[in-house]
């Protein structure tokens, strides 16, 4: 997962992405370090936030845009 680069890229906090979330930081952390399973609210959350796809969070694609809406 490559949530870590797509946040630090971006210059984006742990603590904006949890305010955001309303979840707490050290949540957040645990996300990003693979020690907690991303819930898919969140992660599609993610997506929206960051512009891009949930398979490029997941690793699964190299293309940062997100799909079409169909």
């Amino acid at each position: 997962m490559r949530l870590r680069d797509i946040r630090e890229d971006r210059d984006v906090t742990q603590k904006t992405l949890a305010t955001y979330l309303h979840i707490g930081q050290n949540t957040y952390s645990q996300y990003e370090t693979g020690r907690r399973q991303l819930p898919v609210d969140i992660l599609i959350r993610l997506a929206e936030y960051f512009g891009t796809s949930t398979d490029y969070i997941l690793g699964l694609t190299d293309t940062d845009k997100p799909y079409p809406r169909g």
